[in-house]
């Protein structure tokens, strides 16, 4: 297993309120980990809800005697949302702050996934495939038809989430368990990237990529060349 992360500002944001981490390290059960957050709330916020998760979300992990992915991941989620949530009650300057989350491990040659929000995760096998599901207001107008694809990624909307981390005292997240093979690679990336930069691109430079380092610089790159309008963060893994 191996993995290269990157985190970029973006070309027009001013704090980069993106969190990520990723080691290829035991951490409690797990052998590998991991995350993407892109946090949201009034200044040092959104900051403060995406690290927040992030490491309530390790610390969990690191110290929980359970050893199934999927409950650890459930339980890890409810004690990063009971987090982010006290602390937004607690201090005014924090107030509303909330963050999606993306997470994932392998294990036994399966991959685990969590999501809240619209930070997504890509398998790339023989095709590219979004596992996840954005927890959007216009991906819910194109499941019901009232939009298309191309709609939805100029709608005034867009950015209008309709779950995050952190925002109640309780949090629904979804979850995932796809099988792997060799040299099967996963992306996981918030959505500075995949606003800016279509999937049909997305695929294009990861084939075209000599190595991981250099497909997330260049997934970053063509983000920022694209307007780079919000915050970018990528981490792109490979399976062997």
């Amino acid at each position: 297993m191996k993995s290269y992360a990157r985190t970029d500002i973006g070309s027009k944001r001013d704090m980069n309120q993106d969190y990520y981490y990723a080691t290829e390290k035991n951490i409690g059960s797990f052998h590998n980990l991991y995350i993407v957050a892109d946090g949201m709330g009034g200044h040092l916020a959104g900051d403060k809800a995406s690290k927040l998760c992030v490491e309530s979300m390790i610390s969990y992990i690191t110290n929980t005697d359970m050893v199934t992915p999927v409950s650890i991941f459930s339980e890890a989620v409810a004690y990063a949302n009971h987090e982010v949530f006290q602390a937004s009650v607690s201090h005014a300057d924090y107030s509303g702050m909330g963050t999606t989350v993306v997470a994932a491990t392998i294990m036994n040659d399966t991959l685990y996934v969590a999501n809240i929000g619209d930070s997504r995760l890509y398998l790339i096998s023989d095709d590219m495939v979004q596992i996840t599901n954005d927890h959007s207001l216009v991906e819910e107008m194109v499941k019901r038809g009232d939009l298309t694809e191309s709609q939805a990624r100029i709608h005034p909307q867009k950015n209008i989430i309709t779950r995050a981390l952190g925002i109640d005292s309780q949090v629904q997240a979804d979850y995932f368990e796809i099988q792997l093979k060799k040299h099967d690679k996963i992306l996981l990336c918030s959505d500075g990237l995949t606003n800016m930069v279509e999937d049909y691109d997305i695929r294009y430079l990861l084939k075209h990529s000599a190595s991981l380092e250099e497909s997330v610089d260049n997934l970053i790159d063509r983000a920022n060349s694209a307007g780079g309008l919000d915050n970018i963060t990528a981490i792109l893994v490979e399976y062997d």
